[in-house]
């Protein structure tokens, strides 16, 4: 059975049916860097330089300690680095607290808060916060992705709910439609549409419209050069095939793998300069370098081989031929034509 992340009920109309939403992404395993305390010797020449990062964090008021039992004995002289833990703490006398005395509070005024207990908290619950009341139903691509957030799947929870769930997808996908509604997590409402997805169902959390920033784009001025698109579409074509998610990866994790295996057989390290592609100064000559360089797709077939295709054209081919020669050349093979032309035919 899915991970459960939230339990409730998909209600249109009248029809209710118990769901519960699992989500439909996850987090990879891409390695972690911590933060570490390396202290470093007495002989080294940056001995007495601060540590930003340890200024920045009390700045903050999260006191960083060392969660190593070595620390009481004072900086080790080798500078082996030790991981250090981030805990909550009495910012007046450094003392550590308990998780149990930490609340929910809201700064009103300059260290002024009013704090919430749980249950003053649970009773903010409202209807979606167990309902998702699908109110509309509105096309697909009328919303932008800028505002898709969190993706789920959406589960019948229990055999009763199938046949519902099953009913309101099949309606919304012969109507080409998704619907929108209203969902609470983490003590926050937030818009959401559901639509179908294979024989289940689909949810995606989204955005409030005062989180999205709007796009700040010029106006275009002057027509673009027809040639110039033309080519960036035949660039584009060659290029074009379907979306393939296991054919990317995360190439920086590769090489940060790389350079921890470097680092721990104690190998020297070699830098490499990142590549940076030259500003285009000429855009035509650019686009017809890229157009040369493009590999066909399989299948493709390319602007020239349409251009001589047999059969396109059924006249005389030896008319369709280029001539070679001055202008006399020309006017002769015209006479030649035209006395063939005007020769009576023998007759049978």
């Amino acid at each position: 059975m899915p991970r459960t992340s939230w339990s409730g009920f998909l209600r249109l109309s009248l029809v209710s049916c118990p769901i519960y939403l699992s989500p439909a992404t996850t987090r990879t395993k891409s390695i972690r860097l911590h933060q570490v305390w390396r202290p470093v010797a007495a002989d080294e020449p940056d001995a007495d330089e601060p540590d930003r990062n340890r200024e920045e964090q009390v700045a903050s008021g999260s006191r960083p300690q060392v969660a190593h039992p070595r620390v009481a004995e004072g900086p080790d002289p080798t500078g082996t680095a030790m991981r250090i833990a981030l805990r909550p703490h009495d910012p007046r006398t450094g003392e550590e607290i308990e998780k149990s005395e930490v609340v929910k509070g809201y700064e009103y005024d300059r260290g002024e808060f009013v704090t919430f207990s749980a249950e003053e908290l649970k009773a903010l619950d409202v209807e979606s916060s167990k309902v998702i009341d699908l109110e509309r139903f509105v096309s697909r691509g009328d919303i932008d992705p800028v505002y898709f957030d969190t993706p789920y799947y959406l589960y019948p929870d229990g055999p009763i709910a199938v046949e519902a769930l099953r009913v309101i997808g099949v309606a919304m996908a012969e109507a080409g439609l998704a619907g929108i509604g209203r969902l609470t997590l983490s003590r926050r409402e937030r818009m959401v549409m559901v639509e179908p997805s294979g024989a289940g169902m689909a949810l995606f959390t989204l955005r409030a419209a005062d989180e999205i920033r709007m796009a700040q784009f010029r106006s275009p001025e002057g027509d673009l050069d027809a040639e110039m698109v033309a080519i960036a579409r035949a660039i584009i074509k060659q290029r074009t095939g379907k979306f393939d998610p296991s054919t990317y990866r995360d190439r920086y994790q590769e090489a940060l793998r790389a350079l921890i295996e470097v680092k721990l057989k104690g190998l020297p390290i070699k830098p490499r300069e990142a590549v940076m592609p030259p500003p285009v100064i000429d855009l035509m000559a650019a686009l017809k370098r890229s157009r040369a360089q493009e590999t066909p797709a399989a299948g493709a077939t390319t602007v020239k081989e349409k251009r001589v295709r047999p059969g396109a054209d059924r006249r005389q081919r030896s008319l369709l031929l280029p001539v070679a020669g001055g202008r006399r050349r020309k006017e002769k093979l015209v006479t030649e034509l035209a006395a063939l032309a005007t020769r009576p035919r023998k007759k049978a």
